[in-house]
């Protein structure tokens, strides 16, 4: 992205690497948020009024006995006491607030950018801050699913929630590239290579939504064998292929398990690939996606022997990120068009 005023690029590439680091952040916060089951403890919206915790013992009993009132406490927490509900609480306030930040963050220089450049160069950081709203709204109606009829949020919105998540880390990444104007390759491959890769990625990032909103990672916790066998033994076959499969825990960590493989022969195809042609200027690259894959794999299987724990949980989860932005550097170093 041309930008005549230096100064002013490094400042929206400053801009946008923080910004980076706080959806990194938030990304992280919020999957422990779900990993240790606090996100149903502030059952009200109050996107202003909610800025500020709770300070005094009235505020406090106000939201536990809001919280007392939906099935999650009714059915599963309802022996906890107020000091066990503070710890699930500040997780999802920390969510929230987290979420406030990103936004403001986001506005504030975006404005000031939109009266340095105008809106031509800056239409793709709208586009961002649009979708940054439309995850605030949705992580809400993703909260929503669980205040009613269920103990947890709908897995559906989960992954939702957190593939929107995804895409904006990726944009956001994207337009730093862009404006950094970061040398490419030389000696590129097909762009379609990378994109069905990262494409692959994003759909495992659903599924692994669907395996954490269902706490499906807690059955089946051998490997390489769903317990005796390939196959889920509490299923069939002719299930895989039925919409019902997508809330079937044991059939969605069938899936899981097994896209991991498919996104690996895909990436030893791309990695094969870029040595025998002799793309040089690729190994780099080819080589630390390998290393993420690796690692991300290695954090799924030791997620699922231990009973999805909490810190390799999140563990798991803060790789995919590495994994997904190394997949945007991938596109990034092979794209040969002029923004």
């Amino acid at each position: 992205m041309y930008i005549e005023n230096i100064k002013l690029k490094n400042n929206i590439c400053f801009w946008l690497a923080f910004n980076y680091f706080l959806l990194t952040i938030m990304i992280i916060v919020g999957g422990l948020t779900r990993l240790t089951d606090s996100g149903l403890s502030i059952t009200q919206w109050e996107l202003f009024s909610g800025v500020l915790p709770p300070f005094t013992d009235i505020e406090w009993k106000r939201y536990f006995d809001l919280y007392k009132e939906i099935p999650e406490y009714k059915l599963q927490n309802f022996s906890m006491n107020i000091n066990e509900f503070k710890v699930i609480f500040w997780w999802e306030w920390g969510h929230r607030f987290l979420g406030r930040i990103i936004g403001i963050s986001f506005l504030i220089p975006l404005i000031y950018f939109y009266f340095k450049i105008g809106f031509q160069l800056i239409k793709s950081f709208l586009f961002i801050f649009v979708l940054i709203c439309l995850q605030g709204f949705f992580g809400w109606y993703m909260v929503t699913s669980g205040l009613v009829d269920r103990v947890d949020v709908s897995h559906f919105r989960l992954s939702v929630h957190l593939v929107l998540a995804f895409i904006i880390l990726s944009l956001i990444l994207w337009n730093y590239l862009i404006f950094s104007e970061l040398k490419k390759s030389n000696n590129q491959i097909s762009q379609i290579f990378p994109l069905i890769f990262l494409f692959l990625i994003f759909m495992q990032i659903i599924i692994g939504a669907f395996v954490a909103g269902m706490d499906a990672g807690k059955i089946y916790n051998t490997w390489p064998l769903m317990g005796e066998s390939f196959f889920p033994d509490d299923n069939i076959y002719a299930n895989i292929f039925s919409i019902s499969a997508f809330s079937d825990p044991s059939l969605v960590q069938f899936m899981h398990r097994n896209l991991a493989y498919i996104i690996l022969i895909t990436y030893l195809c791309i990695f094969f690939y870029i040595y025998k042609k002799k793309k040089y200027d690729l190994y780099k690259i080819i080589n630390l996606i390998g290393f993420f894959l690796i690692l991300q794999i290695f954090l799924g299987i030791i997620t699922l022997i231990n009973g999805a724990q909490i810190i390799t949980s999140s563990m798991h989860q803060i790789s995919s990120v590495f994994l997904v932005s190394s997949s945007i550097y991938f596109i990034y170093l092979n794209f040969n068009q002029q923004p």
